[in-house]
């Protein structure tokens, strides 16, 4: 039976690291993975998509449109944009922070995360919204937003956090192994 992930945030949030220790921990498992990113036109602030597809029966690294088993979203107004990928019955762990756009500076319009996670709540029913501000404070970094979704995304059964940390081993320098280790945990 396949697993289909769906990581979506914007640039610079750690989207791209997050998908690489998800394929990894799957391919320590000796599962076949498959992956992608779609990134937006900027390297930051732009929309990145990344799909993870893990199972003997995958044969595209794309996931399907109303397929995915889990949506990991850094951001709620991107899970909101991408909440068609997720099967019926899928789980969505989303960070409730939204990052503005700079459309929505410029024209006065701003997104509202409570109104973002209660439209995921009606459309997917399971979801865990993660308040990642609080988690990188008490832990002391901002830069560990992707494995503190990763560690809430487990709670999914779609991985173990020991498999994400002996993933982590092998994908991050190791004065930072100890930090992110913690950030799954929180």
């Amino acid at each position: 039976m396949s697993k289909n992930i769906i990581i979506c945030g914007v640039g610079g949030q750690g989207t791209v690291l997050a998908a690489k220790v998800l394929s990894q921990a799957a391919i320590s498992n000796g599962e076949r993975v498959l992956s992608a990113e779609t990134i937006g036109m900027a390297q930051r602030g732009g929309s990145v998509v990344s799909h993870v597809r893990i199972g003997e029966d995958v044969y595209s690294p794309l996931v399907p449109q109303g397929q995915a088993n889990v949506l990991i979203a850094f951001e709620a107004a991107e899970a909101v944009r991408n909440i068609a990928f997720l099967k019926k019955g899928g789980s969505v762990i989303v960070n409730k922070k939204v990052v503005q756009p700079v459309t929505a500076s410029l024209s006065g319009k701003t997104f509202d995360e409570n109104e973002m996670i209660s439209y995921l709540e009606k459309v997917a029913g399971n979801v865990i919204a993660v308040d990642t501000d609080q988690a990188c404070k008490d832990l002391g970094s901002s830069k560990v937003v992707n494995m503190v979704l990763l560690g809430a995304a487990s709670k999914s059964g779609l991985i173990s956090k020991e498999e994400l940390k002996d993933a982590l081993k092998l994908l991050v320098k190791p004065e930072f192994y100890e930090l992110n280790v913690r950030a799954i945990d929180y």
